[in-house]
């Protein structure tokens, strides 16, 4: 790894989000040397890459940090002699997305971009487009470090793992956002706060909540009454049954609404989509707003608007990450990566999202053992789904892709699975070259 100066990729460098990760590298300038960032796209993310490669360049020059900003449409340019590649790739856009959440509707299925039919959907699409990338790290960057915040980032994690010899983590967002929830909720600051999670990637539990060191998991359960807010911008704000968290024992994730509150969940969404629209209509008029703003020449620091989208604390995540392994820290961090008997009750080979010690060599999890049978089932039945979408991903195989579709749980019947896939596969031809 260069001394000198690193270089990042960003892969899907015209997201809305990139604002997020430059100010995440402006922010850690001192101890992680970035020299270049390379924000690469696609053709048709061209417009939007140059909206927001302007805007990154203006906060670097804002900041007064020797960081350039380079924007480019060639793959193998951005990841080529790379330390450090940033996924965070959307295959078929908002539209895709939308489609995603239409389909379950349908059939009175909960629609959601990443679990269930919608994240299946999203998975299918993007396996083949990840594949070839690694294609393009193991080509042209083969000691770079893949950091995949592409959803479903477990799901696609494990597919690198699993058909590549990528070094790659998994990230995401719904672990500190949990901790600020739980910080804001006894009004102190994140840094005391510290969870023991648990399970799969959106579908992960706070076994154990520390302030201070201090267990004070059952103190926040007895909490729970008021603690409606703890969800994230993208997840309707049901409140928890404060019996269930009793009975639980511990902190779910805003992702569990969809699975414990299935019905109110299911409620909720037809009534939006009959009103303001499912939650990817929502995300595109927001988009639309968030790139008329970043247009702005006078605009040189993240606006405030961002997280709205539904991306708080993405820079946080991805570039202390990144430092952790540039800096050999040795700190703890909570991603997605290769299980190696950290949850006794699940398959080696399998990707969890869990705490793990991050230094030079990666991300090394800290075990866990057998877990609770309150969570045990619904957690080897999503894995299984996930090693099963995984596979039809990568081979194309429409029998695997229908046994993942009716085991999900939030799927009701091989029938309403069947249908749902029918359409995902007709809806999505142009973006499932593996299916032909």
């Amino acid at each position: 790894m260069s001394k000198k100066g690193l270089k990042i990729a960003v892969i899907g460098g015209g997201s809305s989000y990139t604002p997020e990760l430059i100010e995440g590298f402006i922010k850690r300038y001192n101890e992680l040397p970035v020299k270049n960032i390379y924000l690469m796209d696609i053709e048709e993310g061209k417009e939007k890459l140059e909206i927001v490669g302007n805007l990154a360049r203006r906060m670097v020059k804002k900041a007064g940090v020797n960081i350039t900003i380079h924007l480019t449409l060639d793959r193998k340019e951005a990841i080529e002699g790379a330390d450090f590649v940033i996924t965070q790739v959307r295959v078929g856009g908002i539209d895709a997305r939308i489609r995603d959440e239409k389909i379950p509707l349908k059939y009175d299925v909960i629609r959601q971009e990443t679990t269930g039919p919608g994240g299946f959907a999203k998975a299918q699409r993007t396996i083949p487009v990840i594949l070839d990338i690694c294609k393009d790290i193991e080509k042209y960057a083969p000691d770079a470090w893949l950091i995949n915040f592409t959803n479903p980032s477990g799901v696609i994690t494990e597919t690198v793992l699993k058909y590549t010899k990528i070094k790659a983590i998994g990230v995401c967002n719904v672990p500190i956002g949990m901790v600020y929830g739980i910080a804001n909720l006894m009004g102190v600051d994140p840094k005391r706060i510290y969870i023991r999670f648990t399970g799969l990637n959106h579908l992960v539990w706070g076994t154990n909540v520390y302030l201070d060191g201090e267990d004070i998991t059952e103190k926040l359960i007895g909490m729970y009454e008021s603690a409606r807010s703890l969800s994230m911008k993208n997840i309707p704000e049901l409140p928890w049954d404060p019996e269930f968290i009793k009975s639980l024992g511990m902190y779910p994730c805003p992702y569990h609404r969809y699975y414990y509150l299935t019905d109110q969940m299911l409620k909720e969404q037809k009534e939006e989509a009959a009103t303001v629209g499912t939650r990817g209509e929502v995300v595109k008029k927001l988009e639309k707003e968030l790139f008329d703003l970043y247009k702005d020449p006078n605009l040189d620091v993240k606006p405030p608007q961002l997280e709205k989208r539904g991306g708080a604390h993405y820079s946080d995540v991805a570039c202390s990450l990144i430092s952790s392994i540039y800096n050999d820290k040795k700190d703890i961090h909570v991603v997605n990566v290769r299980n190696n008997g950290t949850i006794a009750d699940l398959p080696d080979d399998v990707v969890i999202e869990t705490n793990a010690v991050v230094d030079k060599n990666g991300a090394h999890p800290i075990t866990i053992g057998h877990v609770s049978p309150k969570i045990r089932g619904l957690m080897q039945v999503v894995k299984a789904y996930e090693e099963l979408t995984i596979e039809a991903g990568v081979r194309g195989d429409y029998y695997a892709a229908l046994q993942a579709l009716t085991i999900h749980p939030l799927v009701p019947s091989a029938t309403i699975a069947k249908k749902i896939l029918d359409d995902i596969i007709e809806q999505n031809k142009e973006y499932l070259p593996q299916y032909k």
